[in-house]
């Protein structure tokens, strides 16, 4: 049986589980934005991870869960998840995942230079109800095209700390598409929302 402390929300807990134990459904999407101008994709997958309570110890905050697998795992509740007083054995944990990547490419004639930001968001289940949390993670990342090889299908792309990497194209009109300057912009969210439920009898 394997250990986690909890981080700083419940969906934080849940992470810690590993995809493995749980997982219960893929569903992967890669498809273009359809900007004709420049190349942009947006891809996209949800995970769906269940778990039932085996055993809760409000004392010391460990909660015990079983997946569909039989695999257990054991994580310690942090003070900042609420309710916990309302779980008990038999309880079914639900967490579904969201992570979405957009890479839009854009005409640079401002000559804008990298950059990176994230911002988070959070929200926690009512005092006396079931615990539940929601988190949303977003990254930004831009890097501007340093070179372009249509015989190689490669391009290279300089980053906010100066550094340049090579790529292989997966789609070599994208790179008809480009110019030696353009911004790339890359976003990258991740949603996750976690309810807690105990079955009908």
């Amino acid at each position: 049986m394997k250990k986690f402390n909890a981080g700083k929300t419940l969906s934080a807990a849940m992470l810690a589980i590993g995809m493995s134990l749980m997982l219960s459904s893929v569903v992967l999407a890669d498809e273009s934005m359809g900007n004709a101008d420049k190349p942009s994709i947006s891809a996209s997958r949800t995970l769906t991870m269940s778990a039932t309570v085996e055993a809760i110890d409000q004392e010391t905050r460990d909660v015990t869960l079983v997946g569909p697998e039989g695999d257990t795992v054991t994580i310690t509740a942090g003070d900042e998840v609420r309710n916990l007083a309302q779980v008990s054995a038999g309880d079914v944990v639900t967490a579904e995942i969201t992570e979405n990547v957009t890479i839009e490419v854009f005409a640079n004639p401002e000559g804008i230079q990298p950059g990176a930001g994230a911002f988070s968001a959070d929200a926690a289940a009512e005092l006396g109800a079931m615990p539940g949390a929601a988190i949303m993670d977003s990254v930004v990342i831009s890097a501007i095209v340093e070179e372009i090889n249509l015989e190689m299908n490669t391009f290279k792309l300089r980053g906010p700390e100066g550094n340049v990497r090579e790529f292989a194209a997966q789609n070599p009109d994208n790179l008809r598409k480009a110019e030696v300057g353009d911004l790339v912009v890359i976003t990258i969210s991740e949603s996750v929302g976690i309810i807690v439920e105990t079955p009908d009898e």
